[in-house]
Parts: C-alpha cells; structure tokens; sequence
C-alpha cells in the first residue's frame, strides 16, 4: 500500500476537469477503444451514425453480455497486421489527448486471427506498434494477454504460453476476461498454475457480472496481484478486509460498471467505499469507445459525485505505479512525474 507524503493541497490549485493533469490507466482494452476517424481509415463505409450505434454502448445494457457484443465491431477491423498497427498507434494518440504518461493495455490476440495471421505475428504486430507508438508520444506502455471466459484450455494455455514467449518485451502480462457471469474457471486452472510457475505478471477480471465469491474463487485459483472491477467485493466486508491486508490492487471503471448493470448509477458506485476503506485502486476506463469515455471524464464522475479531489486522485495514481508490471526503476520515475505534478 502506497503511504501519501505529509502534505497539504491548496485548494486553489485543484483543476475541477482534472483534464491537464498526468495519469496512470492499467485497465484499458484496445479492441474496445477504436475512435471513429481509425474505424473511417480502415472501413471508409462506416458512418458516424452507425459507428455510434455499433461501436458504443448505450447508458444501460443487459448485463456484461450485452456490453461486450459491441466489442465484436471493433476487433473484426482488427484482422490485418496493419489494422492491427492503426488501432494501436490511434489508442496513443487518445492517451496522449487524456494526458495519460503509462498505460497498461491488454487484448485476446487468438481473436485476431480470421484472416491468416498467427497468434504470435498478432502479438509481434501489437508489440511492435505499441512501442511505435510510444517514441512517437513519449508514452510508456506494457501489453497485456487475454484468455477469454468461453475459451478452452487449450486456447488459455496458448495464450499464457505467448506471454511467456515474449518475456522481456513490453508484452508483460495475463489476464481473463469475458462473461464472467457465463462460464467457469475449470478451462483455465492449468494456464493460471503456468502463469504462476513461470512468475508471470496475472491480473484477472472478477467481482463485475459476478459477486463477492468470485473474487474469492479467483484470488484462491488464478493468484492474481489486481483484479479487474473486483468492484462487488463490497459485497463481503471479510473480502474487504482481505484485500485490504494482501494489498491486492482494484483497476475500478467506474462508467463501464453502470453500463453492465453491476451497479445502478453512478450515485451509487462503490469506488468512494472501496476507496475509504484503504484499499489499493485505480481509475480506469475499461473500454474508451464502449463506454465513450476517457480518464477526465472518469476522474469528473468521482470529483462530482463524491467530492473527489487532487489528493484522491494522487493516492489512485501512486497506487497504479506500485501495482504496474514494470520495474522499480521505472516506477521510480513515473512517481516522480506524478508527485510533481499532483503537488
């Protein structure tokens, strides 16, 4: 758990937008964050009108199914090794909008492969313009590998095993996700335990279409050091006090959580509890397009809402860097940048 340094804010000084200051996003899928103007280069047919409807979600959907059908649109352009490298280097260029200075982006690169390409030529594609992108910004970024839900196990295996493979890359890595509410962990017990024999980076999505026993379930199997949402873990204040005690790290996504119906409104988000409990979290956006949203716009929802302010936001920022799949040196770094800034 991060300790805040012994100082007190200005209130003058507090930017309301948030917008200017220097942010840190972990929980970011890049077949969910296509802007419009990629989406117009590589499929010029596409309207704005039908983008909208397509390619983001409305306020409220079904539930977490419902959400993810529209990430469908976005990874089906992504079936090129150049698609593949625009969408990429158009995701820096929204971080660098957003003022983001390190991110950690994450996609299921077995989705990728319709047209012909392998699974390691997907990654290599991905990896190679994520670093493209980051000369180009000055942003820094890992990659991170999904497994999907409704893969098998030996699709979860190729997967992990790719992490692997890409060690000492800026491929540093593993995660589930998909509809959690859906299917069971059974399919990927084996490439978790090849994660952890291995001293693979895991993180995991849990505690969203699913409650409190989720989590449990994923922490007790996967091994994860953050979970992603992890949100409903509100739900068991003993989870609570375990998360807390294990410094397990919360990637919170505050707007996408309303839209799949793991919470009402925003009104009623649980970020301020899990927050004022001492939890370690961050503010993420999940999926820019879905959720047509960014990190300003996340930080706003919490400043409003729950009378959020700079010291807050620092705290989640210091919080995201000691949780990041980098080194310390590079943390070292990237806190300095924060704490300039934030003070």
């Amino acid at each position: 758990m991060v300790l805040l340094p012994n100082f007190k804010l200005n209130p003058f000084l507090v930017n309301p937008s948030f917008a200017n200051l220097p942010k840190i996003e972990l929980h970011l899928h890049l077949d969910c964050s296509l802007s419009y103007e990629v989406v117009q280069k590589i499929e010029p047919s596409i309207s704005y009108e039908t983008y909208r409807e397509s390619f983001v979600a409305p306020a409220k959907c079904t539930d977490l199914a419902d959400y993810l059908s529209r990430a469908v649109n976005g990874f089906e352009l992504m079936q090129t090794q150049e698609q593949l490298r625009l969408v990429t280097l158009d995701l820096f260029q929204q971080l660098k909008a957003d003022h983001v200075i390190y991110a950690e982006i994450r996609f299921a690169p077995l989705l990728h492969v319709q047209n012909g390409l392998t699974p390691a030529q997907v990654v290599q594609t991905v990896s190679e313009a994520a670093a493209t992108g980051a000369a180009e910004t000055g942003i820094e970024a890992g990659i991170i590998l999904c497994t999907l839900r409704h893969f098998d196990e030996a699709q979860s295996m190729e997967t992990v095993q790719l992490v692997e493979q890409f060690r000492g890359t800026n491929i540093v890595g593993f995660d589930i996700a998909g509809d959690e509410a859906g299917f069971p962990i059974d399919q990927h017990l084996q490439a978790f335990a090849y994660a952890k024999k291995h001293g693979l980076n895991v993180t995991a999505h849990a505690g969203e279409a699913k409650g409190a026993e989720s989590i449990w379930e994923t922490l007790q199997h996967f091994h994860p050091t953050r979970i992603g949402h992890g949100v409903r873990c509100v739900e068991d204040h003993k989870l609570l006090d375990f998360l807390k005690k294990e410094n397990i790290h919360l990637e919170v996504c505050p707007t996408s959580n309303v839209q799949t119906n793991v919470v009402d409104n925003l009104e009623t988000h649980p970020a301020d509890q899990i927050y004022r409990h001492g939890i370690s979290m961050s503010v993420n956006t999940d999926a820019r397009t879905i959720s047509d949203t960014t990190l300003a716009k996340e930080y706003g929802i919490l400043q409003n809402h729950f009378d959020w302010g700079k010291s807050h936001f620092l705290r989640c920022n210091l919080e995201a860097i000691e949780h990041a799949f980098i080194s310390e040196e590079r943390k070292a770094v990237l806190r300095e940048r924060i704490m300039v800034a934030y003070a």
